[in-house]
């Protein structure tokens, strides 16, 4: 049996707190709203309670925020792509941030097991004065538990429309593009950070970032394998591949920890559910 499930969230600022209404078709939902910061941003944890996705699934999330309202999703575990006997798997994000608005979308690791077939979009429209933090992690197999990805494909496909586009399919038997120099060069974890403004980020702001961000990679493990970079004056992005997720999550989270401060003047306040 096949499940769609879908989720609409829509975060809005009322007498100085963000506040979330939600509604949900299926096994997909948001827990209830923690304010670990205050009243100004509002925490949820998104679940799925099958754990994950086999051929035939579909999972859809439509995200608004709009006024002053700031808003911070993650989940409580991988998102997990499972064996394929021939139909998709996929799952579809879409977050319109209006106004003042700002979001941070970060979810656990998508690990795409051995024999997928799996799709992953990501799609962000932002009004002008509206901004988005969020980052991409995906592992492929669990080669720590001698389960490579030897067969199936993974499609990921991350938007701003108009903006900013990502888009590769990930063939498990195309070994020039998962062993290359050019391609993945054998890791197995690639994953990304993005902060994105709905019109130009002030050139000082993003020099400032961007020289933020290279002074956590310097110092970091992954030095070699990671890289951040300004494709338009409205995205800085950080890209990092790792053999395992683990180093890559923690490189993420810092740069993240430090965005954070700059570009909003916000503390890291770690959501508790990473650490339980």
């Amino acid at each position: 049996m096949s499940w769609h499930a879908q989720l609409d969230i829509d975060y809005r600022r009322e007498q100085q707190r963000s506040v979330v209404r939600h509604s949900h078709n299926g096994p997909l939902r948001i827990l209830q709203s923690l304010y670990p910061e205050g009243d100004a941003i509002c925490h949820n944890v998104l679940v799925h309670p099958p754990g994950g996705l086999v051929g035939g699934d579909t999972l859809e999330m439509t995200i608004a925020a709009s006024g002053a309202a700031h808003g911070l999703i993650t989940t409580p575990g991988a998102t997990r792509f499972y064996r394929s006997l021939g139909e998709q798997a996929v799952q579809r994000t879409r977050i319109t941030l209006q106004d003042q608005a700002r979001l941070e979308w970060l979810p656990l690791e998508a690990i795409a097991y051995n024999a997928c077939l799996a799709e992953n979009y990501l799609t962000v429209a932002l009004g002008p004065q509206a901004e988005f933090m969020g980052w991409d992690i995906t592992a492929l197999g669990l080669p720590s538990a001698g389960l490579p990805f030897d067969e199936g494909h993974f499609l990921q496909h991350i938007e701003v429309p108009g903006v900013w586009l990502e888009r590769g399919m990930l063939q498990a038997h195309d070994s020039r593009l998962m062993n290359g120099p050019l391609g993945l060069a054998g890791q197995r974890c690639m994953a990304s950070l993005f902060f994105v403004g709905g019109s130009k980020i002030a050139r000082d702001r993003r020099e400032a970032g961007l020289e933020l961000a290279r002074q956590v990679v310097s110092s970091h493990t992954l030095s070699r394998m990671a890289g951040v970079t300004c494709p338009n004056e409205q995205v800085m992005v950080l890209r990092v591949l790792a053999p395992l997720v683990e180093p890559a999550s923690d490189l993420l989270r810092q740069v993240w920890q430090v965005w954070r401060q700059h570009f909003w003047q916000l503390p890291a306040s770690v959501p508790r559910i990473w650490s339980t």
